[in-house]
């Protein structure tokens, strides 16, 4: 269900950081039945954390308030195109829809530039220029995964 007062909320979050400087001009909210759950802007600088992006924030008071990480009921409103970082974590936390205003180009007409990390993904995450990830010690860290395969009471998420 799209509602212009969700996304008006969310806006309202992103015009907090045009006085604060927190971060940059991003806002989110959460809804589930009708009803604002959460809300968050990004406040990368203000807590030197890049991950404080306003659908982290928004997703992390939700989970809190609600105690689950499962949001699958919850429809995120977000003032912008979600970055990749928070694209996963809408689908990690199971929200089925999100809705945004900006777009990523609009974001990247004002300096954020997403399409990088893209573009570093349909590559094959081989550019190390951007990020060397290189696999190792596997015999170290497999033996973990194996004993977690054997447990009855595991829950996969």
């Amino acid at each position: 269900m799209k509602n212009k007062n969700y996304m008006k909320a969310a806006a309202s979050q992103s015009k907090k950081n045009l006085k604060t400087n927190d971060g940059g001009p991003f806002g989110a909210v959460l809804v589930k039945n009708g009803k604002i759950i959460s809300r968050g802007h990004n406040q990368v600088l203000l807590k030197h954390d890049p991950t404080c992006h306003a659908e982290m924030q928004a997703i992390r008071k939700a989970s809190a308030k609600l105690g689950t990480h499962d949001l699958s009921d919850c429809t995120l409103y977000t003032s912008c195109y979600p970055c990749p970082m928070c694209l996963s974590a809408a689908i990690w936390a199971n929200i089925k829809q999100v809705v945004y205003g900006n777009t990523a180009e609009d974001a990247a007409a004002i300096g954020f530039r997403d399409d990088y990390i893209y573009h570093y993904i349909q590559g094959g995450c081989t550019d190390r220029q951007i990020l060397d990830l290189t696999q190792a010690d596997r015999e170290i860290t497999i033996p973990v995964f194996q004993k977690f395969s054997q447990k009855t009471d595991k829950t996969i998420y």
